[in-house]
């Protein structure tokens, strides 16, 4: 079952149940998916819906970060309930030593040897840990095993 039909799965699950927090995340979440497919034109694949439920996360501890700097405790337990919903759906991240092998694998199969070649790094790395590990840990790991 692909990702998009357990989003819609889980909705009517939470509506059915009354569950508004986990409602509004998955309206937002697919409506943020349908909005990405309107303006490509096209249906998305699996890996560009886990890329919108990684930004969706990003954007939400972004908001949580405000949100405890600003002392409001409504805003970041809400912000974190979304997040748990979200990232339900997400698959099973990768600890930092799987992601530094991964990004050793891709350094050897570039061939990169230093900072400027990071790109090649990135743009061979990214599509084997889609919605497994956020671009800026990726990024990090490849930075320090270039720098290093």
């Amino acid at each position: 079952m692909d990702i998009k039909t357990k989003l819609n799965d889980s909705l009517k699950d939470a509506m059915r149940a009354g569950d508004d927090v986990r409602r509004g995340t998955l309206r937002m979440t697919l409506a943020a998916i349908k909005q990405a497919e309107i303006d490509r034109r096209v249906v998305l694949d699996e890996a560009a819906v886990l890329a919108i439920l990684q930004k969706e996360i990003k954007t939400r501890r972004e908001s949580l970060e405000e949100a405890e700097k600003a002392g409001r405790a409504d805003l970041v337990s809400a912000a974190q309930a979304e997040i748990a919903v979200i990232s339900a759906f997400l698959p099973q991240g990768l600890d930092p030593d799987e992601l530094k092998a991964l990004a050793r694998e891709a350094i050897a199969e570039t061939g990169a040897t230093n900072m400027k070649e990071m790109g090649l790094v990135m743009k061979a790395l990214m599509p084997k840990v889609a919605g497994r590990a956020p671009g800026d840990q990726v990024s990090a790991a490849v930075r320090d095993l270039l720098q290093g």
